[in-house]
C-alpha cells in the first residue's frame, strides 16, 4: 500500500509539468485567444487528465502572467497597448545592455553561432520559420553577453509577449535579418556603444510591429 500511494506522488509532478508545457504552447499557438475563459473542469475533460495536474498547470501559467485568476476559473490575459509598451521598455533596457556585454565578452564560439544564424536566416525561404530563426539569434546574443541574471529576466519577459505574436498565415516581411547583421558587426568590432544603440532601435521596431498586431487582433 505504501508503494502504491507513493507512486502517484512521484508521477504527479511529471503530469503537471507535461500539462503545463502543453497548455502553455497552446496559448502561444493561439488556441485560447486573449480574453478566453479557462475552467479547470472543462479543460480536464478536454485534455483527458485529472483535475490536479490541470489545477497546478493553470496556477503556474497565472504566475507566469499568461493568464489571470478570477473568482471562478481563469482568463487569458488581454493586455492593453500600454502594457505591451511597458514590457518592451524593460526588454529594451535589458537586451540592449546584453548586446553591449556581448561586444565585450563574446567568445569565438559565440561569434560563430551568431554568424551562422544570420546566414541561415538569409538563406531561409519559408516565411513561417523566420520567427523561429530570429528567436534563436536573440537567444544566442543573450548567451554571448554571459550574464545569466539578465538572460533569466528576459526569458520571463518573452513569456509575457509570446502570446501576442502575429498568427497570420502570410507573415509580413521584416528587416530583422539586416538589423541582426548590423548588431553582429558592432559586436565583432567590440563596439559596445554601437551594439547597444542598434539593439535599442531594433527592439523599438519590433515593439511597434507588436502594437500594430495587437490593434489588428482587436479590430
Amino acid at each position: 500500500m505504501a508503494e502504491w500511494c507513493g507512486s502517484p506522488g512521484r508521477r504527479r509532478p511529471q503530469a503537471s509539468e507535461t500539462q503545463y508545457s502543453k497548455l502553455r504552447q497552446h496559448l502561444i499557438d493561439g488556441r485560447f485567444p486573449p480574453g478566453s475563459m479557462l475552467l479547470e473542469t472543462t479543460l480536464s475533460a478536454q485534455y483527458g487528465v485529472s483535475r490536479t495536474p490541470m489545477r497546478e498547470a493553470l496556477g503556474r501559467l497565472a504566475q507566469d502572467g499568461m493568464i489571470e485568476r478570477l473568482s471562478r476559473g481563469f482568463r487569458v490575459r488581454a493586455r492593453t497597448p500600454e502594457e505591451i509598451i511597458d514590457i518592451y521598455d524593460a526588454r529594451i533596457a535589458l537586451e540592449s545592455t546584453c548586446a553591449g556585454l556581448a561586444a565585450v565578452r563574446h567568445t569565438d564560439f559565440d561569434m560563430a553561432r551568431l554568424s551562422h544564424l544570420v546566414d541561415e536566416r538569409r538563406r531561409a525561404t519559408d516565411p513561417h520559420v523566420f520567427a523561429k530563426l530570429n528567436n534563436s539569434w536573440h537567444d544566442a546574443l543573450r548567451s554571448a553577453g554571459h550574464n545569466p541574471t539578465i538572460t533569466e529576466l528576459l526569458v520571463r519577459l518573452d513569456v509575457l509577449l509570446e502570446i501576442y505574436r502575429s498568427k497570420s498565415k502570410q507573415p509580413a516581411a521584416d528587416r530583422s535579418v539586416d538589423d541582426h547583421d548590423a548588431i553582429l558587426t558592432a559586436i565583432r568590432d567590440r563596439d559596445a556603444d554601437a551594439a547597444e544603440i542598434l539593439m535599442r532601435d531594433h527592439l523599438r521596431h519590433m515593439r511597434d510591429r507588436r502594437i500594430a498586431n495587437l490593434l489588428d487582433m482587436r479590430g
